[in-house]
């Protein structure tokens, strides 16, 4: 799907990741991979493996230490870069479980999120136009755009705000940590066709995912699997159908290892 000489958006070199809380556990242990642009990446795994500690690393969570490896993203080395400044330069993460900001609505959070990530006032005029062609695009009501963020939302809702924030911030890499997390079979349908319509040649997307469901829906270019921290195989979509039919276990086998490693 894209050139393997086009520049990866995101990089990452033999990356160590360890909780900056005592005790300082090993969680990531030297995790390589690349992400060209317009590709969509999976990362599956058992609970406890270290999906969304990988995805919490690359965004620059203060909450985890990089011990050693790289983090590039667009070729630069962001691996000391706090979270605020790899999203300025255009990196994205949903969470997987949203928090609620009552008193501040979605347009207003929306508008200071744009400023933060283009350097500058956005004009309301064309602010609006920008936010009423995405909700279009995602097929939102724009009464949705005017409630506080997250308060009150249903699990659905909380992820099709994420969504939205996707479509407005327009990021070179898009990390989706457990997007299908809580979400019945309509709203998973609903936030995959809106991760669906964002997608273009430019995006870089990683899907953390513990299930494979999520993927009947956005169609991943590669899909990898992480277990104890490392990833133990890597393969197109057909990887995601069979540990969808045959669970996680002949892979754990095969490799000595028991289900439930180290967050």
């Amino acid at each position: 799907m894209t050139n393997s000489t086009t520049q990866p958006v995101l990089e990452l070199r033999d990356l160590f990741v360890s909780v900056m809380q005592p005790p300082q556990t090993d969680i990531v242990k030297g995790v390589s991979l690349v992400i060209r642009p317009g590709e969509i990446h999976a990362l599956m795994g058992p609970n406890g493996s270290g999906k969304s500690t990988l995805a919490s690393a690359i965004a620059g969570s203060p909450m985890y230490r990089v011990d050693s490896g790289q983090v590039l993203f667009k070729g630069e080395d962001v691996t000391k870069l706090p979270a605020d400044e790899r999203a300025r330069r255009g990196m994205f993460l949903s969470f997987q479980y949203p928090t609620p900001i009552p008193g501040v609505t979605m347009v207003n959070m929306l508008r200071m999120a744009l400023k933060a990530r283009r350097g500058e006032e956005v004009p309301a005029r064309e602010f609006l136009a920008e936010l009423r062609t995405t909700l279009k695009t995602l097929k939102m009501d724009e009464e949705f755009a005017r409630r506080y963020v997250n308060d009150g939302f249903s699990g659905g809702e909380k992820k099709r705000a994420e969504i939205l924030q996707l479509g407005m911030l327009r990021p070179d890499l898009a990390i989706l940590d457990e997007t299908d997390s809580g979400l019945d079979v309509d709203a998973l349908r609903t936030v995959a066709e809106g991760v669906n319509a964002l997608r273009t040649s430019e995006l870089g997307v990683l899907i953390i995912t513990h299930y494979q469901r999520i993927l009947n829906y956005i169609t991943p270019d590669f899909v990898h699997i992480l277990v104890n921290g490392r990833i133990v195989r890597s393969g197109d979509a057909q990887l995601a159908r069979t540990i969808e039919n045959e669970g996680y276990d002949p892979i754990l086998r095969e490799l000595g290892v028991l289900e439930g490693a180290t967050a």
